[in-house]
C-alpha cells in the first residue's frame, strides 16, 4: 500500500472528508490505494487544521531544480494536454514534457528529475479511459438531475440493495502489465498465442457484493434476463434497484417485458455511452489488470475456471469491492 506522499492535498481532503461524511476508513484506504493509518492522519489533521494541514512539506536535502516552476504550474501544463502544445495526441511522456519544459523555461532536465517532480505534483503513470466522442453531455447532465433522485427514492421506498450491472469479455490473450527487469533487457512470460474469450456478466452493490456469471456464448436478451433471476434468487426476500446501460439486450422488448413482470425489481439505465459512470466497469477492469495479469491459461475451459476463481475471490473481499466501487466518478451519489 502507498503512504499517500504523492497525493495531492485536494485527493486528501477529500479522503479525509469520505470518513467525516461517515464512510469506512478501511474502505476509503482501499478507494485511494493507501494504507488506513495514512487515511487517520488524514482526518486528524483535516478536523484540526483544514485543508493547509494536508499539504506535503518540503523535504531537507539538495535544493530541486526548477524551482520556479510550482507544482500546480507543471499540473496545469500536463491538465492541459500535450495537443496544447503541438503534439498529435494528448499523451504525456516524459520525452514530451521534458521538451515543453525546455522550452518554456529554458532549462535540461533529467528524466528522473521530471519524475520526481510529477510524482511531487501528485500526478501518476496512468493508462486513460475511453471518453466516447458521441459522449451527450446534456442526457448526462439530465440524468444527474432526473434518474438519479429516482434511483435514490427507489432504493429507499423498497429498502432495496443498489447494483450497477455490466457485461465484458475475458480474452484468453492475457493482458501483461510491468515488471522490473534490468535495464535493455525486456523481459519475456509465456503465454498462449490462441485466440478466444469467455462471455461475463456482473453486478456490484454499494455494499460491496459482487454478483457474477460466466457464460459460453454471447450474451443477448436471454441471457441477461437469467442473470437478473439468478440475482432475485440470491436475495430472495429483498427488492433490488439495478442500474444498467442501454445495450440492446438490456433495453429490448423482451428483457423489458421480463422485467415488468418482477416486483422486487426496478430497474433504470445509464446515459448513453456512459461506461466511466459504471462502478462495474472497475471490476472488469480489475479483474483483467490485477487478477489476471499474465495468467497462464492456455485454452477457454481454463481461462474460465481461473476467471470464476478470482471472481469467487473478489467477492469474498467486501472492502476490497467496496473501494472499486467507489473510484466511479458517481458512485458518491449513492454513498448510503
Amino acid at each position: 500500500m502507498s503512504d499517500g506522499t504523492h497525493l495531492t492535498a485536494a485527493v486528501r481532503e477529500r479522503a479525509a472528508q469520505a470518513v467525516i461524511d461517515g464512510m469506512g476508513i478501511l474502505t476509503v484506504a482501499a478507494a485511494y490505494g493507501v494504507d488506513r493509518k495514512t487515511v487517520s492522519r488524514w482526518v486528524s489533521k483535516f478536523s484540526g487544521s483544514g485543508r493547509a494541514a494536508l499539504h506535503r512539506k518540503a523535504g531537507s536535502g539538495r535544493p530541486r531544480k526548477l524551482d520556479e516552476l510550482t507544482e500546480d504550474e507543471l499540473s496545469t501544463i500536463v491538465l492541459k494536454g500535450a495537443i496544447a502544445f503541438g503534439f498529435e495526441t494528448d499523451l504525456w511522456t516524459v520525452s514530451r514534457l521534458r521538451r515543453v519544459i525546455q522550452d518554456e523555461f529554458r532549462i535540461q532536465l533529467s528524466k528522473n528529475t521530471i519524475w520526481r517532480r510529477l510524482r511531487d505534483a501528485g500526478l501518476t503513470y496512468q493508462k486513460p479511459e475511453r471518453e466516447y466522442y458521441e459522449i451527450d453531455e446534456a442526457a448526462r447532465k439530465k440524468w444527474i438531475r432526473y434518474e438519479v433522485p429516482k434511483i435514490q427514492r427507489a432504493v429507499r421506498k423498497h429498502r432495496a440493495i443498489l447494483y450497477f450491472q455490466d457485461e465484458s469479455n475475458i480474452s484468453l490473450t492475457a493482458f501483461l502489465g510491468k515488471t522490473w527487469a534490468p535495464c535493455g533487457q525486456t523481459p519475456k512470460v509465456n503465454v498462449t498465442g490462441k485466440r478466444a474469450g469467455v462471455a461475463a456478466t456482473s453486478a456490484i452493490s454499494n455494499r460491496g457484493q459482487l454478483l457474477f456469471r460466466l457464460l459460453d456464448r454471447r450474451i443477448a436478451s436471454q441471457e441477461v434476463i437469467e442473470f437478473l433471476d439468478q440475482m432475485l434468487r440470491h436475495h430472495p426476500n429483498r427488492h433490488l434497484v439495478v442500474v444498467m446501460d442501454q445495450a440492446p439486450p438490456h433495453t429490448s422488448n423482451k428483457t423489458k417485458a421480463w422485467i415488468a413482470r418482477q416486483s422486487r425489481l426496478h430497474v433504470f439505465h445509464l446515459p448513453k455511452y456512459s461506461p466511466d459512470w459504471n462502478p462495474d466497469e472497475k471490476v472488469w477492469n480489475h479483474l483483467k489488470h490485477q487478477e489476471l495479469a499474465a495468467h497462464q491459461a492456455k485454452s477457454k475451459e481454463e481461462l474460465k475456471l481461473l476467471a470464476r476463481l478470482k471472481l469467487q475471490s473478489m467477492a469474498k473481499r467486501p472492502e476490497l469491492m467496496r473501494g472499486i466501487f467507489f473510484r466511479c466518478c458517481v458512485a458518491e451519489l449513492f454513498n448510503s
